[in-house]
């Protein structure tokens, strides 16, 4: 498989490059990581300015490679991540553009990249834990709505969302896996109560969000009643496939940035110390040639990535917490200071064995549509 870039690439990226150094210096100070409504305005006006730029469209309207080389690019520039529009960049959009009707690209797809509008993710569940065919959040219908009951968890950015890609039980009779439909529920309906969550970093990006007979039009339905299952794999695909690429260039950085501190801490003639940065700078070189080898698969087949996302994302979560590990070995007492470089990367760096599907998940998606092992009983 050719991992190299075209001339065309390489074009983009110089230009690129270029529009970054004259633009980043003009940024207003980032708002307090406390101040949800500042960093709202912030992140949308971030994605405001890619969008007169002609830059705004690559999470779905350009090629995987033209994606991965511009997440490449804004990360080495310090430039501001997706933030509040994460899951409308890298989850619900790629999803609606590839599954969605015209009117639903037409409605959903322009404000995203505008950044007018904000999605938060409403997979997770209480009582389902990692098990997302056990949701619970039933979906009647009732002439054109359904009309929705149930109770969501860990839902990226609810506070400050205007949408939500809801997964809900419309057929309780089917199987587990069968009679879930994908939803896009409007976050100022009636019935909706937002709870956010307080992370130990002392952040609230999760909440809990509660439905009590909400109403969402039929018409928000992505793919067919009771095909939802299809669709999530489509939507965790691309957030296990390129959503976390432009991580794997921060932490290599991170990683630079270590050895100097190591050896102003005094820390360098520790041979293990060395061993141990060494072998992460391996693991972090092979995981980017990984995500060039998934962006290249992704466009030989049509732009949607495949389970390759998974042994990606398996061996990141855990090489990132490795990373952060080491920083605090290396800072020692430092570690604990909330206001160190590291500090609170390494608090939110536990939770991502957890995030986008947990391990023990990816295990299984490897053994059982990599190398066709047996399910389990």
């Amino acid at each position: 498989m050719d991992l190299s870039y075209t001339p065309e690439e390489e074009e983009f990226r110089a230009r690129l490059r270029e529009w970054l150094a004259r633009t980043l210096p003009a940024l207003p100070p980032r708002p307090s990581p406390a101040d949800w409504p500042g960093r709202r305005a912030y992140d949308l006006g971030w994605q405001r300015r890619l969008y007169d730029a002609g830059y705004a469209d690559v999470h779905w309207g350009a090629s995987p490679t033209i994606r991965l080389i511009f997440l490449e690019e804004t990360e080495r520039a310090g430039a501001p991540y997706v933030g509040a529009n994460f899951v409308g960049l890298l989850h619900a959009g790629p999803t609606i553009a590839a599954e969605g009707t015209d009117a639903q690209r037409d409605r959903w797809l322009p404000p995203i990249l505008r950044g007018e509008e904000v999605w938060c993710q409403g997979f997770s569940e209480p009582d389902a834990g990692s098990d997302l065919a056990a949701l619970r959040t039933r979906a009647r219908r009732d002439g054109d709505d359904y009309v929705v009951t149930g109770a969501k968890i860990w839902t990226s950015h609810a506070e400050v969302a205007d949408w939500c890609e809801l997964l809900v039980r419309t057929d309780p009779a089917a199987p587990r896996h069968r009679g879930i439909t994908w939803l896009a529920m409007p976050m100022d309906a009636p019935g909706i109560t937002v709870r956010p969550l307080r992370t130990l970093a002392g952040s609230a990006e999760f909440a809990e969000v509660f439905l009590d007979e909400v109403r969402v039009p039929v018409g928000n339905r992505v793919g067919a009643e009771n095909d939802g299952w299809r669709v999530t794999m489509v939507t965790l695909s691309f957030e296990r496939g390129t959503a976390f690429a432009g991580e794997v260039v921060a932490c290599r950085r991170v990683l630079a940035e270590l050895a100097v501190e190591a050896r102003r801490y005094g820390r360098w003639d520790d041979p293990a110390l060395r061993r141990r940065l060494g072998r992460l700078n391996a693991e972090f070189r092979a995981l980017w040639r990984l995500t060039q080898w998934n962006v290249s698969a992704a466009e030989a087949s049509g732009g949607v990535p495949g389970v390759g996302g998974s042994v990606f994302k398996l061996r990141y979560s855990q090489a990132r917490q490795e990373l952060y590990d080491a920083a605090a070995d290396v800072l020692g007492p430092d570690c604990l200071d909330l206001d160190r470089p590291w500090t609170l990367d390494r608090l939110s760096s536990l939770s991502y064995t957890i995030a986008a599907g947990t391990s023990q998940i990816q295990h299984s998606i490897i053994a059982e549509r990599i190398l066709g092992l047996p399910k389990g009983r």
